[in-house]
């Protein structure tokens, strides 16, 4: 008598190759080497023009043992423009100083902070300056933290709009209506201020990329006061 099998459905979960074999790197660590290049690039690209300053404040791990994983040339590579596979990246201080760009490194305790962060105060070229916070989550990703001193929470590894506006009534149906006028679809929203009727902050990860044209009208609308876009894809 043949045996009475049963079918029975099972539920694969995909897996991208990269989760099991990590990112390809130059270094010695995912966490400190990887992660901190992509620290840098995306701080780059938040600031929007060439970095000619960078204070950076290393904090638990990144710190303590970041020196001896190259997490200080790591996110100076970042900061220059090289992705976590460039082989410049353990040569990065010395093309920094070659560049111009001053670089100053301190250890200190972020309080409540992930052990692998980092907090960057950058300045640009033509004068712009920014502050980010952010942390190396293992395997090469990342999460921005905090910005300007706003807590924040975004990864960018979808194309991301930041959005520095007052707080007052209509800015963020005068964001997302434009966005929808454009046939821009947004997969998260989230909003931030430090007080009622202060600064806010809105990041908007969409799911396809966001033309400049779009970029240059939300700069124009009432209230806004700022305007940064991030895919680190391109």
């Amino acid at each position: 008598m043949a045996p009475n099998f049963r079918r029975r459905k099972v539920r694969i979960n995909k897996m991208n190759i990269y989760d099991i074999l990590g990112p390809i790197m130059i270094g010695p660590s995912s966490s400190h080497t990887a992660g901190a290049v992509r620290i840098g690039l995306i701080t780059r690209r938040l600031l929007g023009e060439e970095p000619v300053k960078a204070c950076i404040f290393l904090s638990g791990s990144f710190g303590a043992t970041g020196r001896g994983h190259g997490t200080d040339r790591a996110l100076a590579a970042g900061l220059l423009g090289m992705k976590p596979d460039d082989i410049r990246v353990p040569d990065s201080l010395s093309l920094a100083e070659e560049k111009g760009l001053q670089l100053a490194f301190e250890q200190v305790e972020i309080k409540g902070a992930h052990p692998n962060t980092a907090r960057l105060l950058v300045t640009g070229q033509k004068g712009r300056r920014l502050e980010v916070q952010a942390s190396s989550l293992g395997g090469g990703r990342i999460g921005v933290d905090k910005l300007e001193g706003i807590p924040v929470s975004f990864t960018g590894e979808a194309p991301t709009l930041i959005v520095r506006n007052v707080d007052q009534p209509g800015c963020v149906a005068q964001v997302t209506g434009l966005l929808a006028k454009k046939t821009i679809n947004i997969s998260t929203l989230q909003l931030y201020r430090d007080r009622r009727g202060g600064q806010a902050l809105m990041v908007v990860e969409a799911d396809q990329n966001i033309p400049g044209e779009i970029l240059e009208q939300l700069e124009d609308l009432e209230g806004i006061q700022r305007v940064i876009y991030v895919n680190m894809e391109e």
